[in-house]
């Protein structure tokens, strides 16, 4: 099938962020402000190092490993919550998601979740919906006073990004 046609925007997008228990615990953000943001995306998660000889280039090599990052926004709704899911909770592992799990493994030392963002696709005639889906992304938490007050997550990407 030929690509899309449809230019996306900020009203075709969905975020979902779920833990590593066998059974995902899972939060779809209600409330994003529709701008998640994903930097650092290459052929090969390396960087780059160039070698030279008396100013000459001599090779070009992966070395290092590199981690994609990003972020995003949400109005702020609540903040924690014992029975009732929060975004805050998922991600700091608290209130309803106290028994969350690492999605890097139930004895990791770092707590990490899934997060997809799925753009809106067959709406518009494409064949699929899109996804960027980001394994073991690790979060943190800004909290802004404001009209609205918001909540912005920033995450390091430690496993995979996969496309569709």
């Amino acid at each position: 099938m030929s690509a899309s046609q449809v230019i996306k925007n900020f009203t075709d997008g969905s975020i979902k962020v779920e833990d590593g228990t066998g059974t995902p615990l899972a939060y779809t953000c209600a409330f994003d402000e529709g701008n998640l943001s994903i930097t650092g995306l290459q052929q090969q998660d390396n960087e780059i190092a160039t070698y030279e000889s008396r100013g000459t280039l001599k090779s070009v090599r992966h070395t290092a490993r590199t981690y994609p990052s990003g972020s995003f926004s949400v109005m702020l709704t609540d903040v924690t919550d014992g029975s009732d899911a929060t975004l805050i909770d998922i991600l700091l592992k608290q209130g309803a998601f106290a028994a969350g799990v690492s999605t890097l493994g139930a004895n990791a030392d770092v707590y990490a979740v899934k997060i997809t963002l799925t753009i809106e696709g067959t709406d518009h005639g494409d064949s699929a919906d899109h996804t960027f889906v980001m394994d073991d992304a690790h979060c943190t938490v800004d909290v802004s006073e404001g009209d609205p007050n918001t909540v912005t997550v920033n995450f390091t990407v430690y496993g995979d990004v996969t496309m569709t």
